[in-house]
């Protein structure tokens, strides 16, 4: 009898406090709409050139994008690239601690932020360049999706609206994910590895991230034949106009826009010597060397070095075996008259210029494109 009393207790204590935090829960939704409802606020761009009406609380970068204005950005929006940087001349809130790392002292003088994490709370002012209202939103269909590595496929998209695109080989798309397993849309950037005399097609080299919502629908949900959609042009990575000696490095999906570049080089006679290192753990992360073979066999200007810094010494392996680093130092002991383009990982990145550096290249010579 007193079991019965106690459990019926317990019950109607249980009772009483999931209804409680049932209402809780009701009443912070209602306040969170009541509060948090910013109504429509204007974005103004570049002095009037253009004026947005937008729905209030969500980020500057994805408001901009709603209304087809695409900042560039390669992390999503979490704040770890620092592509989306824009000018926010009136109405942004104090710098968050998510871009303190990235801005410099005389970017916060300028009002420099990140658009991914400035809150459209109010009316703005901002200004971006004039080359980002080019970039245009693309529909395509995936006609070719091959694996180049366990963790690496290549996708070959044609253009269905607009049916043609113009880049620079080097430059970036953002391809959009569909939602799938409860995950929402995103886009990720990718390099084009195409060259920009196919205006009909492009081709990107995608490596899957654990847990990555675009790579996993990429390599789990993404057939062939199926439309996919993506933003475009972006970036500031490309060839420089000069007769200088040529540095390629790059690890992994860091191929990407190198191949792109050795394509409409050869395309174009570009002639100017170059050496490209490639950098991984073992064989099975190669890719792409009888290609880069049958170039170096075709053109007297270009030369391919391999360098695996994990394979089995008893392997047939004939390539150069240790760090990239180590690599580019031993073929490289004077930099000082080349340029160099690098591709890959932040950390790969910063570990070869540091190399370059010390063997005599001047950093305004170093181009990069971190893959983030």
């Amino acid at each position: 009898m007193i079991l019965g009393s106690m459990l019926v207790s317990i019950g109607i204590s249980v009772g009483f406090l999931l209804g409680t935090g049932l209402i809780l829960a009701l009443l912070l939704i209602l306040a969170e709409k009541k509060i948090l409802n910013y109504g429509t606020c204007c974005i103004d761009i570049n002095e009037g050139e253009k004026k947005l009406q937008v729905t209030g609380g969500g980020s500057l970068l994805s408001s901009l994008a709603e209304n087809n204005i695409f900042i560039p950005s390669a992390c999503g929006g979490r704040g770890t690239c620092a592509y989306c940087k824009v000018q926010v001349v009136e109405g942004g809130s104090i710098t968050g601690p998510v871009e303190e790392p990235y801005l410099g002292p005389e970017e916060r003088k300028n009002q420099i932020r990140l658009s991914c994490q400035v809150k459209v709370r109010n009316d703005l002012k901002i200004r971006v360049p004039k080359e980002l209202f080019s970039v245009k939103k693309y529909k395509g269909k995936l006609l070719n999706k091959r694996p180049l590595t366990y963790d690496i496929v290549e996708l070959r998209i044609e253009l269905l609206e607009p049916k043609t695109i113009d880049f620079v080989a080097g430059h970036y798309v953002q391809l959009e994910s569909e939602e799938y397993d409860g995950h929402d849309r995103v886009m990720r950037a990718y390099s084009m590895s195409s060259p920009p005399s196919d205006k009909n097609h492009i081709e990107l080299m995608v490596r899957k991230v654990p847990s990555g919502i675009c790579t996993t629908w990429v390599f789990e949900h993404l057939k062939e034949g199926q439309e996919v959609v993506f933003s475009g042009p972006y970036g500031k990575f490309h060839l420089s106009n000069t007769d200088a000696e040529i540095i390629f490095i790059a690890g992994g999906s860091g191929m990407a826009p190198i191949w792109g570049i050795l394509r409409d080089m050869k395309e174009k006679g570009n002639t100017r010597k170059a050496t490209y290192f490639f950098g991984a753990l073992t064989q099975r992360d190669l890719f792409f060397v009888d290609k880069l073979t049958k170039l170096q066999e075709e053109v007297p200007w270009f030369r391919f070095v391999s360098a695996l810094s994990n394979e089995p010494a008893e392997s047939d392996y004939k390539g150069e075996r240790g760090l990239i680093t180590d690599v580019v130092a031993r073929y490289m002991p004077d930099c000082s008259k080349y340029e160099a383009y690098l591709c890959g990982s932040p950390g790969m990145i910063d570990a070869c210029i540091k190399v370059l550096k010390k063997a005599g290249l001047t950093e305004d010579r170093v181009f990069y494109d971190k893959f983030v």
